[in-house]
Parts: C-alpha cells; sequence; structure tokens
C-alpha cells in the first residue's frame, strides 16, 4: 500500500502538469506512449510475441491512433496508418506466420485501445479541453475512492465473484456517489473560480454513467486477466502494475465522457 500511494503521489501531479500547462502535443505524446504499452501489455498477456515485429506493428499503431489529435491532424492521416496498420496483420497473416484470433487481438491493442484511450486527447483538443479533460479523471478517481471505503465497510454481496472478488454491490452505490459528490465539486469550482455557466444536471448524470462505465471497464479487463492467468499486466507503475491495470475503467469512461460532452454539454 505504501509503494502504491507514493507511486500515485509522484505520478499524478506530473499528469497534471503536462494535461494542464504543457503544450497540446505533449499531452498526445503522453497518451500516446502510454496506449504504445497497453498494446504491448495486452499482446504479452496473450501470448502473441512471434513473430516479434507484431508487438511493433501494434505499438506504432497504437501510438499513433493516440497522438493525431494532439498534432492536429485530420481524421484522413490517422484513417492511413490503421489501413497501413491492416496491410501488415493481413500480410504476416497470408505469409502463414498468424492466425485469425491472433490478428483480432492484434488489432484490438493497435486500434481499439488507443481509440478509446484517445478520447482524453481528442478532448483535450477542444476550446476549453485544459478543464474538461479532468472529468473523466474525477470520475475514474473519486468513484474508485468512493468504491474502495464504502465496499470496505458495508460491502456484503459480492458483484463478480469469479472474475473480481473485492468488488461489491454497495460499493458500486458508493462509487456512483463519490463520482456524483466529485463532478458537482469540480463544477462548483469551474464556476466560482472561472466563471463558467455550469449545467449540475448534467454533471449528477456524468457521475452515475461515469460510474458505471468505470465498474465495467475494471470488469472487462479482470475478465482477461482471469482467462489469461495473470495477476497484472505488468509493473511499469510500482504498486498499481502495468497501463492496463491503472487505465481499465477510463477506457470506457474516456469515450464516454467524450460522448457526453457533446450531446450534453457540462459547461453552457
Amino acid at each position: 500500500m505504501k509503494t502504491r500511494v507514493i507511486a500515485a503521489a509522484a505520478l499524478l501531479p506530473l499528469l497534471l502538469v503536462v494535461v494542464l500547462f504543457a503544450p497540446k502535443v505533449f499531452t498526445g505524446i503522453l497518451f500516446g506512449l502510454m496506449a504504445a504499452v497497453a498494446a504491448y501489455e495486452l499482446l504479452s498477456c496473450c501470448d502473441i510475441k512471434n513473430p516479434p515485429r507484431l508487438i511493433i506493428y501494434a505499438a506504432v499503431s497504437a501510438f499513433w491512433c493516440t497522438l493525431w489529435c494532439g498534432l492536429g491532424l485530420g481524421y484522413a492521416w490517422v484513417l492511413l496508418g490503421i489501413v497501413l496498420f491492416w496491410v501488415a496483420l493481413f500480410a504476416e497473416m497470408m505469409a502463414h506466420r498468424l492466425t485469425f484470433e491472433k490478428l483480432a487481438i492484434c488489432l484490438a491493442a493497435g486500434i481499439i485501445l488507443p481509440l478509446l484511450l484517445g478520447s482524453l486527447v481528442r478532448i483535450h483538443s477542444w476550446k476549453e479541453g485544459r478543464f474538461l479533460i479532468l472529468i473523466p479523471f474525477v470520475l475514474a478517481f473519486l468513484s474508485d475512492s468512493g468504491a474502495y471505503f464504502v465496499g470496505m465497510k458495508f460491502g456484503k454481496h459480492k458483484l463478480a465473484p469469479t472474475i473480481s472478488p473485492k468488488k461489491s454491490v454497495e460499493g458500486v452505490f458508493g462509487g456512483v456517489l463519490g463520482a456524483i459528490i466529485g463532478m458537482i465539486a469540480y463544477c462548483a469550482v469551474l464556476q466560482g473560480c472561472f466563471q463558467f455557466d455550469v449545467n449540475y444536471f448534467a454533471a449528477v448524470l456524468y457521475g452515475i454513467l461515469g460510474s458505471f462505465a468505470g465498474v465495467f471497464g475494471d470488469l472487462c479487463f479482470s475478465a482477461i486477466k482471469r482467462q489469461t492467468g495473470i495477476k497484472d499486466y505488468g509493473n511499469l507503475i510500482p504498486g498499481h502494475g502495468g497501463i492496463l491495470d491503472r487505465f481499465d475503467s477510463m477506457m470506457v469512461i474516456g469515450p464516454l465522457a467524450e460522448v457526453l460532452l457533446l450531446i450534453l454539454p457540462v459547461l453552457e
């Protein structure tokens, strides 16, 4: 636990400095590198290492699919990257070096995961992106904290015992409460300190949907770990595991926040 807290205390301020103060391209590079590592972690846990260039294909594709918004490039450039990745993988399959099952996992690692994680870069590229990008983090961290403390105190009914034995139904509702409180508090800061007009109804809805999205994302990647027989995806972050261990819920919360911000803006 001590290592976990120290790692979070060291890395969280660094992340905030990058997304709040650094040029926007640095956010694209940071999350692009994280997506590349996530692609490597997924292929490694599924034992896809031969030929080794498959990992290179997936990592490069993941980096590019996440970075393109940070560079301010048009949609055509990311589409070009996806097409090249697709061609490389099917060329390997036609040369009898790759099964379709492994090809599908490579596509998930090199395209789906980075497009999900890349929602943070896309949000950050908007006009008020430096304020909006914190919303997925508020949802993820406050929901996780609420679920942890309520689950520890009141958790009696297991949510998914075969996938994530520590999760409880009571913890889920604690997470919803934590996310709602976090969103209302963050919106109050935006309104009081930065004079934004805030839609508090939208903030509450974000909290409810975001919390459930976080639980679902966590369970998705826990299910992969159970099927592949691993405890953690990696050891990049001391006490936390790999990128997919720490950002599993963000893979769903990030895209959901992007959609909600587009159809029901919290800043009016």
